[in-house]
């Protein structure tokens, strides 16, 4: 929003985006992500798609990069530029821009919290703090470092204890949570016993976590009316396989998997609190499990760490990752390309964990920019081949922004706030419209975000003949039907329309469609609408391609 606002901030993305220093090879990062996806084969062109046109690549990427879709200004500006370098210049462009901002904080709002329900941190404290994080392109390791290791106490830091207080402090959820969040690994089936499935999944993995939660819990501080984290100092993480005929109780310290035990001090008796447990006092010991957590797992040295981010980042743009499912990574469901993820992950940490820095990577790379129409002669690709580019349904948060925009709801709301115009204020008013949507097309709270694609009947009759999107379609200063209902001719009208909502341009045929309904229709202005309401149902606006 705010570069069509206040000009971009280029120099900020410059710096973040410099190649790693010492790095072992001259060539990009891109190209070599395209090396490897190739796999040395020396026919692997021939058997891709072609490069997507640019229509295609302009609105796949506004969609994953900025959450929404260009204006018919911007589409019209892009494609009519002949500049060489035009789509580097876009990425640089829309990554600069306070609408990467915002689709980072819902995106990472939607991963990390999974649409639960406020009970403790307000949702607004959480989102505010995920904007500045990215606004900052704060390091992924320093931000989970935040998110482990707040408390709550800190009214700094209290919204990064979302994470926390808002699953109530419950040890077991956290564990799981944790592990295939921060991970990749879902260890849930692995509490009661060794994973039945997954042979790399142990007990004693769920439980060298679990060790590092299972001392904390929610205390409801009496001075300053806030519940907060708190943490006691005994309490071992025990645990008996339930296929143990013999029921031989074990027990860990914390630990990561497959690491060792992390070090404990030990203290007299009555000597491990710097504040004692006392009624109506937080307990503070002197050597905190939880506090050691952040530091073990958030790390560069950490393979599984930096395997999963850099997987989930591929995966934001590809809608697939590398390892498929996201959350299993194990040695029976290795990568599709293990070279190409072992070289994203010591990118990403040689990079700083500059999340930034690696999306303008992949998205540089010919392989995101491949089309999504088959290669000629071939009716079948397998999507882990990354040989085409895969069809993603909008996320629901794409899906209502897109849909703001596409309609000209986003403009009537500029235009509406005249001199008051800023970002923030544009922000919390589109946040406000799309809050139906979102409801409406969400996934079940406390779940991971669903990535297939089942329409349910009350989504379909949403779009149908829902009256929020009536509503929109609806003539108003700076909208689309009000534009349309300006111009004369159906070829503008129709390129308008089309640029508009599928940010590409009509061809003859839907002009003629286009030409052919007006004149069937005596209301000209419903009509209008009818081709708004029609574009905007299609399947070619829900998935992005």
């Amino acid at each position: 929003m705010a570069n069509r606002i206040l000009p971009a901030v280029a120099l900020a993305l410059g710096l973040c985006c410099l190649p790693s220093a010492g790095a072992a090879s001259e060539t990009p990062l891109h190209q070599r992500i395209d090396q490897l996806i190739a796999g040395g084969k020396a026919d692997f062109e021939s058997r891709a798609a072609k490069r997507s046109s640019d229509e295609e690549f302009l609105r796949r990427v506004y969609l994953d990069l900025a959450g929404t879709i260009p204006t018919a200004t911007e589409a019209r500006a892009f494609l009519e530029d002949t500049a060489a370098n035009k789509r580097e210049s876009l990425i640089d462009r829309l990554l600069a821009s306070p609408e990467h901002v915002r689709h980072m904080q819902h995106t990472f709002d939607v991963l990390l919290m999974e649409r639960r329900a406020d009970k403790h941190v307000p949702r607004a404290q959480w989102q505010e703090y995920l904007r500045a994080s990215f606004a900052a392109n704060k390091p992924w390791d320093q931000l989970v470092q935040e998110v482990l290791s707040a408390d709550g106490t800190d009214p700094a830091q209290r919204p990064a204890a979302k994470f926390y207080l808002d699953r109530l402090g419950e040890p077991h959820l956290l564990t799981r949570d944790i592990s295939r969040l921060f991970l990749g690994m879902n260890l849930q089936c692995a509490q009661c016993h060794d994973h039945p499935l997954i042979d790399h999944y142990k007990q004693d993995h769920y439980y060298g976590l679990y060790a590092f939660l299972n001392r904390s819990f929610l205390f409801a501080d009496p001075k300053t009316k806030l519940t907060v984290y708190a943490e006691k100092a005994e309490g071992d993480a025990t645990f008996i396989s339930v296929f143990d005929p013999a029921k031989v109780q074990k027990s860990t310290g914390p630990r990561m998997p497959k690491g060792a035990p992390i070090k404990e001090p030990t203290f007299d008796k009555g000597a491990e609190y710097t504040v004692a447990p006392a009624k109506d006092v937080r307990p503070v010991p002197k050597f905190s499990r939880r506090g050691q957590l952040a530091a073990n797992l958030a790390t560069a040295e950490n393979l599984s760490f930096k395997r999963n981010i850099a997987n989930r980042l591929w995966a934001m743009l590809l809608g697939r990752g590398l390892i498929d499912p996201i959350d299993r990574d194990h040695a029976a469901n290795p990568p599709s390309h293990p070279e190409l993820l072992e070289l994203l992950a010591e990118e990403i940490a040689a990079r700083k964990f500059d999340l930034r820095s690696l999306l303008r990577e992949i998205a540089l790379s010919q392989t995101y920019q491949r089309s999504s129409e088959l290669p000629d002669g071939m009716d079948e690709v397998r999507p882990e081949t990354f040989a085409v580019a895969g069809l993603k349904p909008l996320r629901p948060e794409q899906l209502a922004w897109a849909l703001l925009q596409a309609t000209g709801t986003t403009d009537a709301k500029k235009l509406a706030l005249g001199a008051k115009l800023t970002e923030p204020v544009l922000y919390a008013d589109l946040a406000q419209a799309s809050a139906p949507v979102v409801g409406m097309f969400a996934g079940e709270a406390g779940t991971p975000e669903n990535q297939s694609f089942s329409a349910t009947l009350n989504q379909a009759l949403f779009l149908s003949n829902g009256p929020l999107l009536r509503t929109w379609i609806a003539p108003r200063a700076g909208n689309l039907a009000e534009r349309l209902g300006k111009l004369e001719k159906p070829e503008a009208i129709a390129d308008e329309l089309y640029l508009s909502v599928l940010t590409r341009r009509p061809t003859a045929e839907e002009i003629t469609e286009t030409a052919d309904f007006l004149k069937s229709r005596a209301d000209r202005p419903v009509a209008l609408q009818d081709l708004i309401w029609a574009l905007l149902a299609s399947a070619e606006f829900r998935f992005n391609h």
